[in-house]
């Protein structure tokens, strides 16, 4: 068997990375930025520690912030004529997977206009030509859009998220400062970290996973398990901060070369048709997957088990798994994930529309242990 592993051509890390910036835009011959990032970023101040940089360097930039919390086929259009129109030569990304997403679609696009409708990109799109360069710097420690190969935006007229995987849209350089992450309030930086968990959970026990997967994917379940709640406790922590900011992008290293399974499945349209932020529905619905898929992956789960710290010795394989799962739902109820979809706003009725989309989803046929239609929805019934 091939395995494959595609990461960023180069990435920095730590408190103030982003003063790499001018370096790293001279280096590529670059001239002009598109920053993509959202209004609340720019609200709050956190954009302009980025743009400062730019600004003190004299790098021109024009800014497109018209980024919606789950990105849509119009929001991508949007941006494909703002960038046309802003003569610049590559996208800086700051923010979280929305901003990401959108600024991967914008930059496939530009250089292969033949899908321009963009939701002929879903699945594995066969494109010819490497995105415009990107530059991401994520402000949440969540989804490692920074460092993978995958993008979601949401097709509103059918109300679906397309999953876009294609090794031409990974950004050419991560910059991955804890110091954009600072101000993330405490719900965010809660939901954002469990998404973070989930695809290191979901990356060790995929089909596709393998040694070099399985060992990123342990060190991100560890340190998350360190350093989670720290961080949504005390948001100025430096130290937590960071260890966050790295494990995620350890988590995402791995998880976007090997896949993940039926929790991003049931995720997906959650977000699509009920708009819920993906970092809650994946939180809100890890724990009683994981529970169905222990049987499965009954070994990866005592690695689950150690890296959380709530193995003890001589315990079966059956009890670790029991532990892990356990550990996993006792955090999210700790950092105020809601644990039912009620309380979402989502109604019994609402479910077999969920299920048949959830089973159609792209990430599905990675999950461990095989499901049909009927056991997505029994799965979704229990966290109803």
């Amino acid at each position: 068997m091939i395995n494959r592993f595609v990461l960023n051509e180069v990435s920095y890390f730590g408190p103030g990375a982003r003063e790499v910036l001018p370096k790293e835009i001279a280096r590529l011959g670059l001239k002009k930025a598109f920053v993509a990032t959202d209004k609340d970023l720019i609200k709050f101040g956190v954009a302009e520690k980025v743009l400062c940089v730019l600004r003190e360097a004299g790098i021109p930039y024009e800014i497109f912030s018209e980024i919606k919390p789950n990105p849509t086929v119009s929001n991508v259009k949007a941006g494909l004529a703002a960038y046309a129109a802003s003569g610049a030569d590559f996208i800086i990304a700051i923010g979280g997977g929305s901003s990401m997403d959108t600024a991967k679609a914008i930059g496939i696009i530009t250089n292969n206009p033949e899908f321009s409708d963009v939701v002929s990109l879903e699945g594995v799109a066969d494109t010819k030509k490497k995105s415009v360069p990107i530059i991401a710097l994520p402000t949440t420690a969540g989804t490692a859009a920074e460092v993978t190969i995958n993008y979601v935006i949401t097709d509103e007229e059918n109300h679906k998220k397309m999953v876009c995987v294609d090794p031409n849209d990974i950004p050419a350089i991560a910059i991955v400062d804890a110091e954009l992450m600072y101000t993330l309030p405490k719900s965010l930086t809660a939901a954002t970290g469990l998404d973070a968990l989930t695809h290191a959970i979901e990356g060790l026990i995929t089909k596709g996973a393998w040694e070099m997967s399985d060992m990123f994917e342990i060190k991100a379940i560890e340190m998350i398990a360190r350093y989670l709640e720290t961080a949504v406790n005390e948001p100025s922590n430096a130290e937590a901060r960071n260890g966050m900011a790295v494990a995620q992008y350890i988590a995402g290293m791995a998880f976007s070369n090997v896949g993940l399974g039926v929790v991003h499945g049931m995720a997906h349209p959650m977000g699509a048709i009920f708009d819920i932020p993906h970092g809650v529905a994946n939180a809100l619905l890890l724990p009683t997957i994981m529970e169905f898929n222990a049987p499965a992956a009954l070994d990866k789960y005592v690695d689950i088990a150690k890296a959380m710290n709530v193995y003890t010795a001589g315990m079966t394989k059956e009890e670790a798994a029991d532990a892990a799962v356990k550990a996993v739902k006792e955090l999210s109820v700790r950092v105020g994930i809601p644990q039912h979809l009620s309380e979402l706003g989502i109604k019994e009725e609402d479910l077999p529309c969920l299920a048949k989309a959830a089973y159609a989803d792209v990430c599905t046929p990675g999950n461990p242990r095989e499901v049909t239609e009927e056991i997505i929805l029994d799965l979704y019934k229990k966290v109803l």
